[in-house]
């Protein structure tokens, strides 16, 4: 899930394939520990590998609450994009948001 192929259609008398182009897609998401009151906010590029990143340890400062399981996520086209939400995700109007859409 590192990226997506975009077909594009060729042009008439163009090599097959030759339009083909690598879209990469950039997540901010929510983390719930399976057996605490904890919830991590991030982004990243690929999801299920942060994840794992997670539960494995290593991430330090989180270690103690692992295991983790992802509860929501978004999907942006910059990382730009995901920085921007994961910081709201953070505010308190975030977790209001966070709370009406997935009942933390």
């Amino acid at each position: 899930m590192d990226s997506i192929r975009v077909s594009e259609a060729p042009d008439p008398g163009s090599i097959p394939g030759e339009a083909t182009k690598i879209a990469a897609m950039f997540f901010a998401y929510v983390l719930k520990s399976i057996n605490h009151e904890y919830y991590y906010k991030g982004h990243c590029e690929n999801l299920e590998r942060r994840l794992n990143q997670h539960n494995s340890g290593m991430t330090e400062s989180i270690r103690p609450y692992i295991p983790f399981s992802l509860i929501y996520f978004e999907e942006f086209e910059t990382e730009k994009q995901a920085i921007e939400r994961e910081k709201y995700f953070k505010t308190s109007a975030g977790r209001r948001f966070l709370k009406k859409v997935k009942p933390l």
